[in-house]
């Protein structure tokens, strides 16, 4: 807690997919002696049936907008998102996929209007927001048009960060989503918040190619020749520290790894596998470019168990953690 400023950091935390894990855990977080203010935005009975299902005990109280000096174990405020349907656990209904879009733009309306010091996301199901008829790429995509800027993801695990080039795009529509102006702008993202949130004077950031063995010399495909480098060039050009275009297959290895404070991969599944097979339960999913601090879980809303009181916290509770350590700087 910082002495200039006595009172809790005020974190809001989205309940995510209502048929999910996300009020499990977000219920398990308050457990927790995280110092923060926790402001949980989503249904206030969800969230109850949530710890009741967990068997533990949880305080709730309705958010008055004040900032506190303490918060006790085992509670929060919440910020009630009423849902339309009732909910039951594992299994899907879009009738309430209105009620997860109005408690993502109510967390990011309120970091934008300095409510919050931070917003951590408990995961959606971009489906079944689809299918309710809402237009919905992800949590990464929606804050960025709430934000109206252009961001980056950046994934986080002990020892190791991973950056995308293009988020959740079908693996045929990559090539042509990898453009040098979208690099450099990327890479300008990843480089400042990796200077100002995460405090590194002067980050290394490897740029992986597109094609096996980056392109082998124009062999196995171009776009490292024709759009990759000269993206690198011009940025090195401003002073970054940028290797690559490397070869993804070896990029990752433990001595390299060690050289670098990031890694930019061209696609979704070209870099997190590797992420989340070394850190899978703790890692944390950051967006980048934001105006404020958010931060996620690495996993989906895992309806097979919803319910049953099994799921993990750990990602969540590492993603609060981070969140504040983003804050205090």
């Amino acid at each position: 807690m910082n002495a200039s400023r006595p009172w809790l950091p005020r974190l809001a935390v989205t309940l995510g997919e209502p048929a999910g894990i996300g009020a499990e855990i977000v219920a398990e977080l308050a457990q927790t002696d995280i110092a923060a203010d926790l402001i949980a935005i989503g249904d206030t009975d969800l969230l109850q049936r949530a710890a009741r299902t967990r068997g533990i005990s949880l305080t709730v109280e309705a958010d008055d907008g004040q900032w506190r000096t303490a918060r006790a174990r085992g509670a929060l405020r919440c910020i009630s998102v009423p849902l339309r349907a009732a909910v039951t656990p594992g299994q899907l209904d879009k009738r309430n996929a209105a009620g997860v879009i109005a408690m993502l733009a109510r967390a990011a309306d309120g970091c934008l209007e300095g409510e919050f010091d931070a917003v951590v996301t408990a995961p959606v199901h971009k489906g079944i927001i689809n299918d309710a008829g809402v237009a919905f790429t992800g949590h990464t995509e929606f804050f960025a048009a709430r934000a109206n800027c252009a961001v980056a993801m950046l994934l986080v695990a002990p020892g190791l960060r991973v950056a995308l080039a293009t988020t959740h795009l079908p693996l045929a529509q990559v090539p042509a989503a990898i453009t040098a102006p979208g690099i450099v702008s990327i890479l300008r993202i990843v480089y400042n918040d990796l200077r100002h949130r995460f405090g590194i004077d002067a980050p290394r950031i490897a740029v992986l190619g597109l094609n096996p063995h980056a392109g082998e010399g124009g062999h196995l495909g171009r776009e490292e020749i024709d759009i990759i480098e000269p993206a690198l060039a011009a940025l090195r050009a401003e002073g970054m520290l940028l290797d690559g275009p490397l070869s993804a297959d070896t990029a990752f290895v433990a001595a390299t790894r060690a050289r670098y404070d990031a890694y930019l991969a061209m696609f979704h599944d070209q870099g997190l596998p590797v992420l989340k097979a070394l850190g899978f339960g703790g890692a944390v999913n950051v967006t980048l470019g934001l105006p404020f601090i958010r931060t996620s879980v690495d996993h989906g809303t895992a309806l097979d168990l919803a319910g049953s009181g099994k799921a993990d916290a750990s990602s969540l509770i590492a993603a609060a953690q981070l969140a504040l350590e983003l804050a205090a700087r």
